[in-house]
Formats: structure tokens, sequence, C-alpha cells
């Protein structure tokens, strides 16, 4: 009772939040966020509009979008670098391909990767469909767009529902970028500026892979914006005191959380804790209905995370599911 007590009072707040810092600030450590990764990537292919304004109806607190580059300095919404796991693009520009035999956004301009058909991710080698049970890969008419225009539909909705349903920007992979010559993290923090995300006020949170960028971002770049320190690999684990002198908050992978079952329950590891000791709030990645690991069910995946380790938020591939279960 005390749990169902707990979660109508977050969403109730949540439903008329203004800014990032202020809900943060108004709220217990264990307040819950609900970040639609990729949209809604569980129903449709992943970072297309329909999947965005898909995401959007089911009301999330934040909608993702992951950012690479073009050839003339769009920042596209596409999950990687590489184009050939989600496009059409080896049968449209066969004569693009790099010598590893990939094919790369930075060497598309933005026209030209309009021109080409977005699927459910697959393999490049084999053509096979990665999660076999979602949006029959090669159907529909999808297309990759920009930043400005997933913005634009975003904040359209804003206006048009009444809604405030912020987003959550990754530059992906920026030291490629300074690499071929382009600085991904001033071109987006220049147009998440136009639109007016630019402090801790605004319905905006920052995130990236990379510490040494996110650091720049913050203290070269001078960022305001809630940063948010995603973590890969377990040694980073450790540098939670780093991370807290620049970013608001980490996205560890969910299984640097959970350790094992022992006598039917989960044991978890002192990251969380250690995170909220130093005021970092915690969003974990990547919950998935039709990928539970050692879960028995998504319910018990979403409850163990957000509940029991006290996680402060989840990524997820099925944003309708995790806010059914909140509401439960």
């Amino acid at each position: 009772m005390k749990r169902l007590i707990w979660v109508v009072v977050v969403l109730s707040f949540w439903n008329c939040k203004t800014s990032v810092e202020e809900s943060f600030k108004k709220q217990p450590m264990n307040s819950k966020i609900v970040v639609a990764h990729r949209g809604a990537s569980g129903y449709l292919p992943e970072h297309t509009m329909e999947a965005k304004a898909m995401a959007y109806a089911m009301n999330p607190d934040f909608i993702e979008q992951d950012l690479v580059l073009s050839k003339d300095d769009v920042p596209v919404v596409i999950h990687d670098i590489y184009l050939d796991d989600v496009t059409n693009v080896a049968a449209k520009f066969p004569e693009r391909k790099r010598e590893d035999g990939r094919y790369y956004v930075i060497d598309f301009t933005f026209e030209e990767l309009q021109s080409l058909n977005v699927s459910e991710r697959f393999d490049p080698k084999t053509g096979k469909q990665f999660y076999s049970n979602r949006f029959p890969k090669g159907k529909g008419s999808f297309k990759l767009h920009s930043l400005q225009q997933e913005i634009e539909l975003i904040q359209g909705l804003n206006k048009s529902t009444g809604k405030n349903i912020g987003i959550y920007p990754e530059i992906k992979n920026p030291e490629f970028h300074h690499k071929n010559g382009k600085d991904i993290a001033q071109i987006t923090l220049e147009i998440l500026s136009e639109y007016g995300y630019i402090s801790k006020k605004d319905n905006c949170i920052f995130q990236c892979f990379d510490a040494k960028e996110l650091e720049r971002v913050r203290k070269d770049l001078k960022s305001d914006l809630f940063l948010v320190q995603l973590i890969e690999f377990p040694e980073e684990t450790k540098q939670l005191n780093h991370f807290a002198t620049y970013a608001d908050g980490i996205g560890p992978w969910y299984k640097q959380i959970v350790e094992k079952k022992v006598d039917g329950k989960w044991q978890f590891t002192s990251l969380v804790e250690d995170a909220h000791k130093l005021g970092l709030k915690v969003h974990a990645y990547t919950f998935r209905a039709d990928q539970l690991g050692d879960f028995s069910s998504f319910e018990e995946h979403v409850n163990t995370l957000l509940f029991d380790a006290n996680i402060d938020g989840c990524f997820t591939d099925f944003p309708d599911k995790v806010v059914n279960i909140l509401k439960q």
C-alpha cells in the first residue's frame, strides 16, 4: 500500500513538472522518470518520427535522441555512426562504402540521407532482423530526420496537448567526429540553445558515453544543461567522484546494478547508493520486454530496478509498459 501511495504521488507531481532542475530538486532521491529509448522502439523502427510520435502518446517523461553529424553538419537522429544496419544504403549507394565495408552517416549530405528508407534494425551481413517479433523489416515507409525536426515535433505536441515532455539527446562517438574535423557537441548545443534548451531550468537532459567530451561540454563549452554521464565498462563505476565534478547523473547498464538472486531475492552492487551519496541521479538502460535476461517478467525487471535497487529512472523500448507498471 505504501508503494502504491508513493507512485501516485510521483505520477501526480510529474504531470505538472516545469523543468528538470525544479522537478529533481522538489523530489526525494527515489523519484522515477521514464525515458522513451529511441522512441517507442519496441513497436516501430527506432528513431523514426513515427516511433517518436507513438512514444509521445505513451506519456513518458523524456524522449531520447541519438545524434550523428551528416557531411553538411546536420545532427541526424540515428543510433550509430553507421547506416547499413537500419537503412537500405547498401542498395541505394553501393559505391559509397568505406574500406571496412561499412557506410557512414558522415559521408552523406542530409538530403542524401533523407532519400534512404529506414527499417527495423538488422545484421548487415546476414540481413536478419535483430528483434524478430518487432515491426517487420523492410515494411512501411520510414525516413531519417534531423534533431531540429524532432524538437519541432515534440515542442509542437507540447503546445497542442498541454503536456511538457522533455528531450534527452545523446551525442554519439564525439572522438570519431573530431577526427573527421567536426565538433558535434558544439553544433548540438547551439541548436538546443536556439530551441530554448540552455540550462537546468529547461526540460532537456544531455548525455554522452565519452567522459572527456561530457566534461568538456560542462567546463569548456560552459553548458548549464542537466548532464548525464553514460557508463558502459565496469571500471567506470569506480569514477563516480570525478563524474560528480561535472555531471548531474549517471546512466549505467542495468546489469552493473543487479548482481544475482539469492534465496529468491535480487542482490545489488553499491553503484546506486554510491551515486546518490554524491548527489548523482541514476538512469539505467535498457529495459526491454522482449529481452528479459534473468528476470521472470518485465514487471519484475521494472520493479526490481526502480524500487528495490532505487534507481531514479530508466530507458525503455516499451515506455507504455513502464508507465502502466508505475500506475499499478
